[in-house]
């Protein structure tokens, strides 16, 4: 069985000598004037505004579903313009890539046909909706928003984590640690050109614009909710009220003549585009879940006659399933015609005898994902476990290999973070927030996720990670 090994991990604040990078060159300067205790007053200062404005999200399983705030780290992750602008047209390929390849599986799926993608890997995956099959949907685009998770494993290498193309969520947090950061240190904002992330809620509403049917000049928009004990129901809230539309619930929405309309105190008003926070199962009880209580019967069939628009698309979660990620790479090739500018992680795909025999040997050392996970829930990290841990999930794996994928233990770069013993390194990733309409649009930057805890290198905060600010410096 094999060993743990030693990880050198990329330290975005310092180099190999221990001198500060450039780009931190400013802010290392700043924080090195500041009073002993400064920082965590701020900090505690952040939690409570934090807290008045009611910035909490659920963790299912906990007691009474408890809810609490994200931990949010003062310490900003700063990018240089240059790095970001690779790191844009990279996330920008990939997303085209994703929504090119949604619309072929759905049509006349010519990847499958070239072979490059087996036909069961699509058809016999949870998330492929055979009643999608042949509906053209607006500019041909499935998913209006990703969430593109990056990790960063030397100065100018990164890796495509994960795609999350049904309802990713983390955007709210994104803005208002802007905000925050804003209000306490504008010092640091009138010494920094910092490149604004403000502006997203127009970005989205006219991305939504843009995704209503042809035909329609004013489209009515609304913002779905499963409701108040969603975990993300700060997010659909405080989206719906920065874009000036109305949030619903599917009590809130009726269907006649295969159209859609909204209860309002004037009477039935059609509405015309939804962003949907509700999963594929729960959108409509006559098309998929006939026992739930949070869609809109006949929601799917006005869907599929063109009278309403949904973003993100159903369906859409065959392109963002583990096992299927690893294709991302050929769909680029095969539909683009271009290299990959951002690459994968490597990763074995547990339902090949080969790949899972050579996981098994190696558990030690890996992380397993099971291929519709999410959260941070049911993974295995390897070098962070105990031996009965990884005997555990051994078994769990050998029950249904085809349920896991698995990459290496990736040297996640680590970012200077406030922690009780001062500012000390600690994990990060990057989730760039990417809006498709007419044209791909996303803000410099996105959600930073750090993992508070030393040597930890989940981040989710499901599983006790936090949050910073993102810096994109202009040139």
């Amino acid at each position: 069985m094999s060993t743990k090994p030693k990880i050198n991990f990329f330290n975005e604040l310092n180099t190999e000598s221990g001198g500060v990078r450039e780009i931190y060159q400013r802010y290392s300067e700043w924080l090195g004037t500041l009073p002993d205790g400064k920082l965590e007053r701020k900090s505690a200062e952040a939690e409570i505004l934090f807290r008045r404005l009611g910035i909490t999200f659920a963790v299912y399983g906990e007691a009474s579903d408890a809810e609490r705030l994200i931990p949010f780290d003062i310490v900003p992750r700063i990018f240089g313009a240059a790095e970001w602008r690779r790191l844009e047209e990279g996330i920008k390929q990939r997303v085209r890539a994703l929504n090119a390849f949604l619309h072929d599986i759905y049509h006349d799926q010519e990847i499958i046909k070239s072979g490059i993608i087996a036909a069961d890997q699509v058809l016999n995956n949870a998330m492929y909706r055979p009643e999608m099959q042949g509906i053209d949907l607006p500019n041909q685009v499935y998913a209006h928003i990703s969430g593109i998770d990056l990790v960063r494993v030397a100065e100018n290498d990164f890796y495509v984590l994960e795609d999350n193309l049904r309802t990713p969520s983390g955007v709210s947090y994104m803005l208002e640690n802007r905000r925050t950061m804003m209000r306490l240190f504008p010092e640091l904002f009138a010494n920094h050109a910092v490149e604004p992330v403000e502006h997203y809620p127009q970005m989205l509403l006219k991305t939504l614009r843009e995704s209503a049917h042809p035909g329609v000049s004013n489209p009515v928009i609304v913002v779905l909710t499963p409701g108040a004990y969603n975990s993300a129901y700060f997010e659909h809230a405080f989206l719906a009220s920065q874009m000036g539309v109305e949030l619903v619930e599917g009590q809130d929405l009726f269907v006649h003549q295969k159209k859609v309309y909204m209860h309002t105190t004037e009477g039935p008003q059609q509405v015309d585009v939804i962003y949907r926070r509700v999963d594929d199962d729960f959108l409509d009880p006559l098309a998929f879940r006939p026992d739930s209580i949070l869609g809109v019967p006949g929601l799917f069939e006005a869907y599929r006659s063109g009278n309403v628009a949904l973003a993100n698309g159903v369906g859409t979660g065959v392109a963002d399933d583990k096992s299927t990620y690893l294709y991302v790479p050929d769909m680029i090739r095969f539909y683009l015609g271009e290299t990959p500018i951002l690459s994968n992680v490597p990763t074995w795909q547990l339902s090949k005898p080969d790949d899972c025999k050579y996981v098994l040997e190696h558990l030690p050392e890996l992380v397993v994902k099971e291929v519709q996970g999410s959260g941070g829930y049911g993974m295995l990290v390897g070098p962070t476990s105990s031996q009965a841990e990884i005997d555990a999930y051994r078994l769990r794996i050998l029950d249904d290999p085809s349920n896991f994928i698995a990459q290496p233990t990736l040297a996640l770069s680590t970012c200077p973070t406030l922690v009780e013993s001062g500012v000390a390194p600690r994990h990060v990733d990057l989730r760039p927030f990417v809006l498709s309409g007419k044209e791909i649009r996303l803000v410099p930057g996105g959600l930073t996720r750090v993992a508070i805890r030393e040597g930890s290198l989940v981040v989710n905060s499901s599983q006790g990670g936090g949050t910073k600010d993102t810096w994109v410096l202009e040139d």
